[in-house]
């Protein structure tokens, strides 16, 4: 009786695993077939990952709820004619979904995104994402994604930057020229 009961405790963790697998599997699937879509700019495709009920916090701040408000936000900031001519991202999971119930999972990690901005120039900003995954019926779906940079160094920062010692640097020497100009013109007139 012993034996078959330890028999039996040692064969439940491994079909607990073998459960745990299958789902950490399913999510890799919703992973990969999302990161395809968001390469392929495909955002009817994107909306299929995704809960009916989504909130997305961005990384400007802004929020989308449901598939209509993430449908809008993209094709307002996506596109020809918009801010972001392309959009890809390179995407680290940190380690396995937590998973809560075998129906709900929280996922974390990094990112690199690529943007492509309409007025030409492009850049990759590292960001931090997480996400809450449910499951509805036999499908995993994601229920909540928020995304963040890091406020106080990133591509966009370091843009401003160069462009502000651009203009300062114009500025003097303008200034130069032109206090040399007076210079001269006032000693003409003396």
């Amino acid at each position: 009786m012993i034996v078959a009961l330890l028999l039996f405790t040692l064969a439940l963790p491994a079909s607990s695993q073998e459960k745990d697998k299958a789902i950490h599997d399913q999510l890799r699937a919703l992973r990969d077939g999302m990161l395809d879509a968001i390469k392929k700019g495909d955002i009817e495709r994107q909306l299929t990952y995704l809960h009916p009920n989504v909130v997305v916090t961005w990384e400007d701040t802004e929020v989308s709820r449901g598939h209509d408000g993430v449908r809008k936000y993209l094709a307002r900031t996506l596109g020809p004619g918009n801010t972001v001519a392309a959009y890809s991202v390179d995407l680290t999971v940190d380690e396995l979904t937590i998973l809560y119930g075998g129906d709900t999972g929280i996922s974390f990690g990094g990112a690199v995104e690529h943007f492509k901005l309409a007025r030409g120039s492009d850049f990759d900003n590292p960001a931090r994402w997480s996400s809450t995954l449910v499951k509805e019926g036999d499908k995993w779906l994601i229920a909540s994604l928020h995304a963040s940079s890091n406020l106080f160094n990133n591509p966009l920062l370091a843009l401003q930057r160069k462009i502000t010692y651009a203009a300062g640097g114009v500025c003097l020497l303008v200034g130069l020229v032109l206090g040399f100009l007076f210079g001269r013109m006032r000693k003409r007139a003396a």
